[in-house]
């Protein structure tokens, strides 16, 4: 129950930060997660890659699989990852968990969800 206790601090930290700052994608991204468990969203590496810039932040409010190749510098912080998802963002960008993600100073314009 450890993963669930988790899940729950991480979007009660999300809609507190989304009230703070006056951000609606940090309550969209806490919606997302708390969705049923079977239709939380799992997003493979070539659609990150397809959909990212390079220069956003990518948030995915749920699971990374490595299905793909990163042929771009991405920053990607998610719920959670596969190992081979992990290994492969991280030759060339950085992986993170979502919490990491809150406690940093990022501006939600540099974020964009992928879902």
């Amino acid at each position: 129950m450890k993963s669930n206790e988790n899940l729950i601090g991480l979007i009660r930290e999300l809609k507190k930060k989304s009230i703070d700052e006056k951000a609606n994608i940090w309550k969209s991204i806490a919606l997302h997660l708390e969705s049923p468990k079977q239709n939380r969203k799992t997003v493979n590496l070539y659609k990150i890659d397809k959909f990212s810039n390079g220069k956003e932040i990518i948030v995915v409010p749920g699971k990374v699989l490595g299905t793909g190749d990163v042929t771009k510098k991405i920053n990607v912080y998610a719920f959670k990852f596969s190992q081979s998802a992990l290994e492969k963002i991280n030759k060339n960008g950085k992986a993170g968990h979502i919490i990491d993600l809150i406690k940093d100073k990022t501006k939600p314009s540099q974020i964009r969800i992928i879902v």
